[in-house]
């Protein structure tokens, strides 16, 4: 089933059919500025010099009634019957309206001009070739109200709109240019004038969402219904930011209001003088219009009076004084719409102006023929409307773009609300299309701002708060993109900003700092004598320095005693210079290793060790020697006299002297900075270059230790008195337990620790010969002297002349 609504024709001089039970205060304003503003130009001898301007109003409620005038205002005859054509049509104020009269008007090539159009479809001059206006689209309203929240980095808010071309389509804007600006919609919701499940759900979601600003983006006649009914839930804690559409109407404030508009922000229209309109507008008497039922009707509302005789109100005089009335029509210390009505009809004037130009037979602006004032036409009024750039008496400068857009100048302007419950509206910023990037928004300095919810700083309005530095942003596809999640970086990496969406690594000789938000230079460790385990190690080297060293200078000041002749003193006195060398070897391994103390320790430590080992040996076969010597018929100490012992041990000595040479030669070893062991630290080290040239030192001494305690071992059943040969087996047993010991511990510890290691198998070692071998005598010397002569050792072996 359709219904159908009939309408009346009334001539637009009545109340139209059942439609208007208001009457619009800010219409008739209009209206009234586009009379004011043809008086003038007609009174200017500049402009359209002998053309005089003419006007027709219509007056409409309901989109039906509104089009009808529309096709009546360019079908219109006069009293002859002749064709009385617009040359352009103003209006309308909304969006939707103007959508449906451009409809009509662009097959006629009629322009039309509207002073507050703003949706962006408008815009589209494939659908709309012949519209124009002089009102910013609502593009550029938008694009600030996106600069203005990315400024106070709101980033998560709701909307709530209403039906309507302009309330629809600026919504779906403003979703579409907020999300590249990375700010998120927590909801969108839809307000009826009449459907009361849609207002209880707004007041659910209102005390339920955790976003802390909201969009207003109505018409002022919806918003005027909205506030009505809201003000009654008590909604706090909201900054509001409303649209041009009402955020500069006064009259919406309220006492029971102020706890919603108090703190409201949005973009106005910006503020114009308009020499004499506000005189003009006061001025109006119903006796101005004397046959028009209209003015008498708004006569009648604003001073509550009748022009019948009525029992109920006073009559009216028509002599009332329109200062005594507050409404929109009487508000005249706020030019802001009303500019873009004198600009619009100054528009046409212009266009005409341009139209009627003639030099040398063509017009200036466009190279054709010259046309006459009986000869204008719509579509000629349209091509030079394109063409207008002009200043206004006021200083308004107008002209525009492709898209028949003029430049956009916003107000920022902040609701002040007082106790009583009136409101100053205070300018705090402004935005302006006509200036470079970065510097269209404007906020003024020193310039106090109130904010809503009773907040006395700036309102939050996150979903999840920054990612501080030292974590990543994580977004949750659940969730939109202003919700998401914030996760620690992981070891090793740092995100020095923030909602950084990735963690760096740092460079190999860098680590994060506690707070992973810068890398710092790794600290660097090794073997020092600072430390503890450096200075104990050092310390157990000189010690084993001095004992040595006092164990030669008693072997020294006793070297013509039995006991030191009996051991081969010769040998003896070698291996105790060997052990210093060991000792003080292993004190090269301490201190920042460089390219001279890394080849220096390993080739210091493999030749003193052999040397060391080679003494010993030495001894041992000499042991060996000197009781197979005492056997009937034996000449075995001819073979291996005083010089073929020093021959030995130097020959021993100069096989690993070439295993040495080889590795240095080939691949030495250097200084190295390890990153492998610790992510943290960078441990400073000796590479040991050539790994085969490292195992060959070691394996030499290893196989000479290995000999020799065989040989020891060999030699363990001899007489007791001479005990040597028992004291080097243990002192064999020893470092070959240190050593085979080493191996894995070496491999595996971690760092300086394998220096540590390494010392402490060189000490443990030397001493295990210095001890064993040396001190058993020096007891003796020192101890037991009775026990160090000839006749004590002769007593059960036979002597060693050697």
């Amino acid at each position: 089933m359709t219904s159908t609504r009939k309408l009346v024709d009334n001539g637009y001089q009545a109340f139209p059919y059942t439609y208007c039970n208001k009457w619009n205060d800010r219409e008739l304003k209009f209206a009234r500025t586009v009379i004011f503003t043809v008086e003038e130009i007609n009174r200017d001898t500049k402009l359209l010099p002998g053309v005089s301007l003419g006007y027709r109003l219509y007056n409409g409620c309901g989109s039906e009634n509104l089009m009808r005038a529309a096709v009546e205002a360019v079908s219109e005859v006069d009293s002859k019957g002749c064709s009385d054509q617009i040359q352009a049509l103003l209006g309308h104020s909304s969006s939707g309206v103007s959508e449906d009269i451009n409809i009509i008007l662009s097959p006629l090539s009629i322009p039309q001009v509207s002073h507050l159009s703003t949706c962006t479809c408008l815009s589209d001059k494939r659908l709309y070739p012949t519209f124009f206006r002089t009102v910013p689209s609502d593009h550029f309203q938008i694009l600030g109200l996106v600069q203005f929240m990315k400024y106070f980095d709101w980033h998560w808010v709701g909307i709530i709109y209403s039906k309507g071309l302009y309330s629809e389509q600026g919504t779906a804007k403003f979703i579409m240019e907020a999300k590249k600006e990375g700010i998120c919609v927590e909801y969108t919701l839809p307000y009826s004038k009449t459907n009361q499940v849609k207002l209880a759900t707004i007041v659910e979601t209102l005390r339920e969402s955790s976003s802390k600003v909201v969009l207003l983006f109505m018409s002022l006649s919806f918003t005027k219904s909205f506030l009505s009914k809201i003000e009654k839930y008590n909604i706090t804690g909201k900054q509001w930011l409303g649209s041009e559409a009402w955020i500069t109407q006064a009259v919406l404030a309220s006492v029971k209001r102020k706890i919603i508009l108090n703190g409201a922000i949005g973009f106005a229209l910006p503020l114009a003088y308009i020499p004499g309109l506000d005189e003009y507008l006061l001025s109006l008497k119903p006796s101005d219009e004397p046959q028009s039922s209209i003015i008498k009707a708004f006569w009648e509302k604003f001073f509550d009076c009748s022009f019948s005789p009525s029992s109920t109100t006073t009559m009216c005089t028509g002599t009332e004084d329109l200062r005594t009335v507050s409404s929109d029509y009487t508000d005249v210390k706020h030019f802001r719409a009303e500019n873009n009505v004198y600009k619009a009809v100054y528009l046409v004037a212009y266009a005409l102006h341009a139209l009627l130009q003639c030099k040398n037979g063509s017009n200036p602006t466009t190279g054709k023929p010259c046309v006459n004032k009986n000869e204008v036409q719509p579509k000629l009024v349209l091509e030079h409307i394109n063409y207008v750039n002009f200043t206004t008496q006021n200083g308004a400068k107008v002209f525009f773009d492709g898209n028949g857009d003029s430049v956009a100048q916003y107000d920022l302007v902040n609701w002040q609300m007082k106790e009583d419950g009136s409101v100053e509206i205070v300018t705090i910023g402004q935005y302006d299309t006509s200036y470079p990037e970065g510097e269209k928004f404007k906020i003024k300095d020193n310039t106090k701002i109130v904010w809503g919810g009773n907040s006395h700083e700036v309102p939050r309005s996150v979903c999840t708060e920054p990612c501080p530095p030292g974590t990543r942003k994580a977004v949750n596809k659940f969730k939109p993109v202003c919700c998401f999640d914030c996760f620690e970086c992981p070891e090793g990496t740092i995100s020095n900003q923030t909602n950084s969406p990735d963690c760096l690594s740092c460079p190999p000789e860098f680590w994060p700092n506690e707070k992973k938000d810068k890398c710092l230079p790794k600290p660097t460790e090794y073997l020092s004598y600072e430390e503890i385990m450096g200075a104990l190690l050092t310390g157990f080297g000189c010690v084993g320095v001095f004992l040595s060293l006092l164990t030669s200078i008693i072997f020294l000041t006793h070297k013509e005693t039995p006991i030191v002749k009996a051991n081969n003193s010769e040998l003896s006195f070698l291996l105790l210079f060997s052990l210093k060398l060991c000792f003080l070897c292993s004190l090269t391994f301490i201190g920042r290793p460089t390219e001279w103390s890394c080849m220096l320790r390993h080739t210091a430590f493999g030749i003193t060790f052999v040397l060391c080992i080679s003494c010993v040996l030495g001894k041992t076969i000499v042991v060996l020697m000197a009781f197979r010597a005492t056997l009937p018929g034996s000449n075995m100490m001819k073979w291996f006299g005083p010089a073929k012992q020093r021959l030995s041990v130097l020959a021993f000595t100069l096989i690993q002297v070439i295993i040495c040479i080889l590795w240095l030669t080939i691949n030495p070893p250097f200084p190295n900075r390890n990153m492998k062991y610790y992510k943290e630290r960078i441990i400073l080290e000796c590479a040991l270059g050539s790994a085969v040239g490292f195992w060959a030192v070691l394996s030499y001494i290893g196989l000479l230790a290995l000999l020799c305690f065989i040989l020891a071992f060999l030699a363990r059943k001899l007489p007791d008195s001479f005990n040597e040969a028992k004291l080097i087996t243990f002192s064999m047993l020893i470092f070959c337990a240190v050593w085979i010991t080493f191996i894995p511990a070496y491999v595996s510890s971690p760092g300086k620790f394998t220096v540590a290691v390494e010392i402490f198998a060189i000490l443990a070692s030397s001493f295990g010969l210095l001890v064993c071998i040396f001190f058993p005598k020096c007891y003796i010397i020192i101890f037991r002297p009775e026990q160090n002569s000839k006749k004590h050792l002769m007593g059960k072996i036979p002597p060693i002349n050697l």
